[in-house]
């Protein structure tokens, strides 16, 4: 486990981008992409969806119907950010890409637009 930010005592989950792309080819995973959606449009994991940090609300995240809920967004910044959010709103979702898309696309995993 990672902490994130100075002084910050929570900590976020993180997967690697190899370990996701096999949860989800198993569906065993529901990635929440939180980049803004010009970003989202121009490329992102295959059956992400697209849920912006600027109105991400851990209550708008559909069921993910017994799969594991994992962030993602370029970095990990906002995607931690996200995470924070869920864990104040008292959501069990406490997991992300580290990372970010930086690091799905830099390991030459599928890419949809």
């Amino acid at each position: 486990m990672m902490v994130f930010g100075f002084g910050k005592s929570v900590k976020h989950h993180e997967v690697d981008p190899a370990a996701l792309h096999a949860m989800i080819q198993a569906d065993k995973a529901l990635v929440v992409d939180v980049r803004e959606a010009d970003e989202f449009a121009a490329g992102h994991i295959p059956g992400a969806i697209n849920l912006p940090l600027s109105i991400f609300s851990a209550s708008k995240v559909s069921d993910p119907l017994d799969r594991l809920v994992v962030l993602s967004c370029l970095g990990g910044k906002r995607s931690g950010a996200a995470l924070d959010k869920c864990r104040a709103a008292g959501v069990a979702i406490d997991t992300h890409l580290a990372g970010g898309f930086g690091a799905w696309k830099s390991a030459g995993l599928p890419i949809e637009r």
